[in-house]
């Protein structure tokens, strides 16, 4: 499986953008989808996963409530929504394709990152 993430930018506090991420492959709807997110001088860190099925996902609490992550399988897409955008938003966001757990080892595939950067 090969990912490809897009949708990053510049964006004001309180906005809001949307993510995709592409994937190659007939394969894709077999595996569980997460974003990861990493800011200048930190650690990746989890944001969200999606089932396979597209029926539940998980949220780093950072996040709750403001990112929305879903899939349409029939076009070999994931994306994230990200509304009520904040400062510490700011980092390379990439896709990962594997595990659907927030643990980042559990994951096979993974996308370049996009960009994300959230101004006052």
């Amino acid at each position: 499986v090969q990912l490809q993430a897009s949708g990053g930018g510049l964006v004001q506090a309180g906005g809001s953008l949307r993510l995709s991420c592409a994937a190659s492959g007939r394969t894709f709807s077999r595996y569980a989808m997460g974003w990861f997110r990493q800011a200048p001088g930190k650690e990746r860190e989890f944001v969200a996963a999606i089932s396979w099925s597209g029926d539940s996902s998980n949220y780093a609490d950072s996040v709750k409530g403001r990112f929305t992550i879903s899939r349409d399988n029939a076009k070999n897409t994931v994306y994230l929504q990200m509304n009520s955008l904040k400062l510490e938003d700011t980092a390379v966001h990439s896709c990962a394709a594997g595990g659907g757990t927030d643990f980042s080892d559990d994951y096979d595939y993974w996308g370049q990152g996009t960009l994300v950067t959230v101004s006052s």
